[in-house]
């Protein structure tokens, strides 16, 4: 009878694990390579979408009275197309919501780095990111059931809909972001630099504003505009708490309309397909596509601009 050695059985072991490996590392950067360009080809596909549909519409209607105009009629005559009057309820909307979040979000980060003992961080930190799964329809009801009413015994002259009340529930829903974010940021700084600013005789509070705080600057403002690009992509609160009157105003007690409300008004299926109205569904959704890709880069530019290395 023929036995096979041990060193041999040990020998063909080893040579399938080898084969193994090598198939391995053959085949995973491939599959991670189809990952990577499944979301180029998404992305395109995107970009295809709305263009194709963009070039008709703007073929009647040019594009600088489009950007320019300072009416919002698309559907009712005399029609209008001046998209000013839904970027400027946008931009109210996200400006509110950004002047609530910024702060409460970074005293959020601030505490949570420098003040908060390990216990109460590792409770605060995930019942503050809880935030963030809260779908967005439901911050819509509740700002329009339990916000608006709060701020109309403030402010009586105030409608039921309008942009204070979907502004500050935006600015809610983006203050898990940046306080996460920045607090993050601000945990990745040595803490060396937190022990020479102690041994110089500095407070806790002037090691925060004054060392952690700069050292993490990079992290802290791309969460700024994140949460910035993230409130002006939003939809459902808006749609619910701020109404659908396209109007160019600073007057936050009044009803506006937003981008992103209004293609979700022009979607509900009464608009026929093909026509110049069902055009400006994709030249909204173009516009607001470029505002936060641009935003992203300049995100992407800032952290590059004040990242600081140790």
């Amino acid at each position: 009878m023929n036995k096979t050695s041990p060193v041999a059985g040990s020998t063909k072991s080893m040579t399938f694990r080898r084969s193994k490996t090598r198939i391995s590392d053959k085949i995973i950067p491939v599959l991670l390579g189809l990952c990577a360009m499944l979301s180029v080809l998404t992305t395109i596909g995107i970009v295809y979408t709305l263009l194709q549909e963009s070039v008709i519409f703007f073929k009647e209607v040019p594009v600088w009275s489009f950007l320019t105009g300072t009416t919002w009629s698309p559907i009712l005559p005399p029609k209008e197309f001046g998209v000013l009057p839904l970027l400027g309820g946008t931009l109210l909307i996200t400006g509110i919501a950004v002047l609530f979040a910024v702060p409460i979000g970074l005293a959020c980060a601030i505490y949570l780095n420098e003040y908060a003992p390990a216990r109460v961080r590792g409770v605060v930190k995930p019942v503050l990111e809880v935030l963030a799964g809260v779908p967005t329809i439901v911050y819509g009801y509740f700002a329009l059931e339990t916000v608006t009413p709060f701020l109309q015994k403030i402010f009586p002259n105030m409608g039921i809909f309008n942009a204070l009340s979907a502004g500050i529930v935006v600015g809610i829903m983006i203050l898990p972001m940046i306080s996460s974010l920045s607090e993050d940021a601000m945990r990745a700084v040595p803490k060396s630099l937190r022990h020479g600013a102690y041994a110089l005789g500095a407070t806790r509070f002037e090691v925060a504003l004054k060392i952690v705080l700069p050292a993490a600057l990079s992290g802290v403002v791309s969460s700024f505009v994140l949460a910035f690009s993230r409130a002006i992509g939003e939809t459902m609160i808006v749609t619910v708490a701020a109404g659908a009157t396209p109007q160019l105003t600073l007057n936050p007690l009044e009803s506006i309309q937003t981008m992103t409300s209004y293609i979700v008004q022009v979607s509900m299926g009464d608009v026929p397909r093909g026509t110049i109205e069902y055009g400006t569904i994709f030249a909204v959704g173009l516009t607001l596509f470029v505002i936060t890709f641009l935003l992203n880069i300049l995100a992407q530019w800032v952290a590059r601009r004040f990242r600081e290395e140790y």
